[in-house]
């Protein structure tokens, strides 16, 4: 039932270890055939990947210094702006500092005129009713004065040119004496 092959190896001759000639010759052209294969297609084919492959990197290194060399330039570039925006900013808050100064200086000079022109104007206004009221007063004076005078008199002074005399002569003694009397005021 079972069966056994047998396996039918040629006599050994020598040492197992050394090869035949033949092997060897027929090795030897194979080897030949497959490096000059290997050397006129597929060397040729391995440089050229190799080649672009090394373009590639050496084309990727220099992009990337490039844009190395770019992002570095934009970025002072950008720096450049920033200061300049910086100083323009200061430039633009000082003028505005100084343009407030001077508004406000502006604005105080304009109170200070305003407030000179009101206090003018109620000075005149002031000297006016003074004046008003002085003349109330000496028409009111002077009617009474006439009226005192004729009771003292006994007689009309109706006549207006009298009573004005009258009037002026009595204001005018009025005045001396209170001239005499701030004058004696201010010597003591």
């Amino acid at each position: 039932m079972f069966h056994h092959l047998a396996i039918v190896t040629p006599p050994l001759s020598g040492n197992p270890l050394v090869p035949s000639w033949t092997e060897v010759i027929w090795g030897g052209i194979a080897f030949l055939i497959v490096f000059v294969a290997l050397w006129k297609l597929l060397l040729p084919r391995i440089s050229t990947v190799l080649e672009e492959r090394t373009e590639k990197i050496e084309g990727g290194l220099q992009r990337a210094e490039e844009l190395q060399a770019e992002a570095q330039r934009v970025m002072q570039e950008y720096q450049a702006r920033l200061d300049d925006a910086r100083h323009e900013a200061a430039r633009l808050r000082e003028e505005a500092r100084e343009q407030g100064a001077q508004i406000i200086a502006e604005m105080r000079e304009q109170a200070q005129a305003e407030a000179r022109r009101i206090a003018e104007a109620a000075r005149a206004q002031i000297a006016a009713d003074r004046q008003q009221a002085f003349a109330s007063l000496r028409a009111e004076v002077g009617t009474l004065s006439v009226q005192l005078a004729s009771k003292i008199v006994g007689e009309s002074l109706d006549d207006e040119a009298r009573q004005s005399r009258v009037v002026d002569r009595f204001l005018a003694e009025l005045e001396a004496s209170q001239s005499q009397a701030s004058g004696a005021r201010a010597s003591s």
